[in-house]
């Protein structure tokens, strides 16, 4: 197993609340952290059927069994569990008694609300980052083959194809899980819908657009984007709320969570293909993103980051909201830095005068250094 930076956040998190709940994508690893950071509890998991049913049919004495509490795996198979949990630990009153993992997010948290508010800590495991994959020094050599590899444990953990890997990922997971969700009449119609969110990952949602491409009604977009987000497949990243004196745009851009994913709904299966594909900078954007996005998400905290564009064409990749200002990032795949990579940061910084702090430019090159006060990063370190 790659040591996850989560990791430290349970150990802090397991004395301050009586439950942990552990969502992310499929596939991101949840289980495997689960049990390496809680490997005292008993696990059980309730994608068995004979699990659900005794969980669903008997949940008194289902609980029983554990009087120590446990780890229930994919626990929103069995939402009506969350009211006998919370009546467990309410009676036990024991910090860390139950650690629940749950892969689709928009019903387990609507569950948890109801159920577990104040109870439970949420933590959001997304694939393995850069920074986790570097410290075991499994990260790919080439960006271009990053881009192909992506995060998923899966993919450093055996030797597979990623391509190969990722179109069974999208059969297996990606469709069940939307058609338990919401009702896919037309699953072709779906499969087109996730190929063009895919070919426009990194861009500016344009809903209407979208639904018209893939031939659905614009309210089937929006249902099935909602599903996305919520299974962790897409990420909206909302443009910055500060006016800073101009008209900004309003929509939001769309996202990838895992950048392979993404290159292999777009038909990429070698990494020479991305290495010409017009679509390479958008990839190497959406990696990006899903880095600090990943490294937000491991502190515990809730997602910073916005964009920010205007309507005369300004625009900076990444704005962080931090407590001291806000962070501007770009995000450009070129290996080679010049004053034309850096104009927005400075115009941006002008406008936003003493709103600004270290801006930075992640880029393909093979150095960190500083250039007329901007800070430029190699991919490989994008957030430290």
């Amino acid at each position: 197993m790659i040591p996850r930076a989560a990791a430290a956040l349970l150990d802090e998190i397991r004395s301050g609340y009586p439950v942990i709940t552990l969502t992310g994508p499929r596939q991101s690893g949840k289980t495997t952290l689960a049990r390496a950071a809680f490997a005292d509890k008993p696990y059980v998991s309730l994608e068995t059927p004979d699990e659900r049913e005794f969980a669903a049919g008997d949940p008194r004495g289902f609980l029983a069994r554990w009087k120590a509490g446990a780890i229930i795996d994919e626990v929103q198979h069995v939402p009506a569990l969350l009211s006998w949990i919370q009546s467990d630990v309410d009676a036990s009153g024991t910090m860390g008694r139950f650690v629940l993992t749950g892969s689709q997010n928009f019903a387990l948290m609507a569950h948890i609300a109801q159920s577990l508010a104040g109870r439970s800590a949420l933590v959001q495991l997304l694939p393995l980052s850069i920074a986790e994959l570097n410290a075991a020094d499994q990260l790919p050599d080439a960006l271009d083959g990053m881009l192909l590899r992506g995060g998923y444990p899966a993919l450093y953990a055996r030797s597979l194809n990623p391509a190969r890997w990722l179109a069974d990922y999208t059969m297996s997971y990606l469709e069940r899980d939307v058609r338990q969700i919401t009702q896919v009449h037309d699953l072709s119609a779906f499969q087109r819908f996730l190929r063009l969110c895919a070919g426009r990952t990194g861009q500016l949602l344009n809903l209407a657009n979208l639904a018209q491409d893939a031939g659905i009604a614009q309210s089937t977009a929006r249902a099935w984007l909602s599903v996305l987000e919520a299974s962790y497949v897409v990420h909206l990243l909302p443009p910055h709320h500060r006016n800073l004196g101009k008209r900004v745009v309003k929509s939001p851009k769309l996202y990838f969570v895992d950048v392979a994913l993404a290159a292999s709904l777009m038909g990429i299966q070698t990494a020479a293909q991305i290495s010409v594909h017009p679509l390479r900078g958008a990839l190497f954007e959406t990696l990006i993103v899903g880095e600090f996005l990943k490294a937000r998400f491991n502190s515990g905290y809730p997602s910073n980051l916005y964009f920010w564009r205007d309507n005369v064409g300004l625009e900076v990749d990444l704005l962080i909201d931090e407590p001291e200002g806000l962070r501007p990032v770009e995000i450009k795949s070129s290996a080679t830095v010049t004053e034309d990579l850096l104009k927005s940061l400075r115009k941006w910084v002008a406008v936003a005068g003493d709103a600004a702090r270290q801006p930075r430019l992640v880029c393909a090159g093979p150095d960190n250094y500083r250039r007329g006060g901007i800070e430029v990063r190699r991919w490989q370190e994008t957030t430290g």
